[in-house]
């Protein structure tokens, strides 16, 4: 039992004027425990965001345009770069905005909501991550059936596809298993604390 379940327990015990303390203090804990979690969901995300940019300069970015080029893809790849890098920064401000949000919330039921728009945050930046992800594994292998069209046969291209599926399953799953360790135990502390506050708003009313 953590240290706010003790206090929860305690205050029960109290008669009323002294209860009505304790739920304040109760709830100043609940609200610096969410504080800190939305806090550390945007600098994991800053911290995602900067580690993978900086692969960039361990890779051959003119071996890998070409690439790109002899599949026509230089335009996809231009332009999709634009949108995520866009959406990435609209991401990064909402968790900023969410834990600046939480940090001057006064009452418990705006926290609450606050809570729940930063579990819809976290989850939609996810998907966003895994969807690109699909997609340009979807794309880039489009793009490579038609480049050697005239080398293949009708079961090589639906062997082609069906190996391109299997492995974007398997690389999506990895990449959500990574999301799940680095957000998912932040977000279950999250609910973890709405349920606490959706609870002591109960037996305050």
């Amino acid at each position: 039992m953590d240290l706010l379940d003790n206090y929860k327990k305690a205050w029960g015990n109290q008669v009323e004027i002294p209860c009505k303390f304790s739920a304040l203090e109760i709830y100043k804990m609940a609200h610096a425990k969410s504080s800190s979690i939305v806090k550390w969901i945007f600098i994991i995300g800053i911290l995602e965001f900067v580690l993978l940019n900086s692969l960039y300069f361990f890779m051959d970015m003119e071996e890998a345009y070409e690439e790109y080029k002899k599949m026509g893809l230089e335009n996809f790849v231009f332009y999709s770069q634009i949108v995520v890098y866009a959406i990435l920064f609209y991401f990064l401000a909402q968790f900023y905005l969410n834990y600046n949000q939480i940090s001057t919330t006064d009452s418990t039921r705006q926290l609450m909501k606050k809570i729940l728009k930063t579990r819809k945050t976290v989850r939609n930046y996810v998907f966003f991550n895994l969807s690109y992800l699909g997609l340009t594994m979807i794309v880039v292998t489009i793009a490579s059936i038609n480049i050697n069209i005239d080398q293949l046969n009708n079961k090589q291209i639906l062997l082609v596809v069906f190996l391109m599926l299997i492995s974007t399953i398997i690389i999506l799953g990895l990449f959500w298993l990574f999301y799940q360790l680095l957000y998912g135990i932040l977000l279950r502390k999250l609910n973890r604390n709405y349920k606490e506050l959706a609870q002591l708003e109960t037996e305050i009313s």
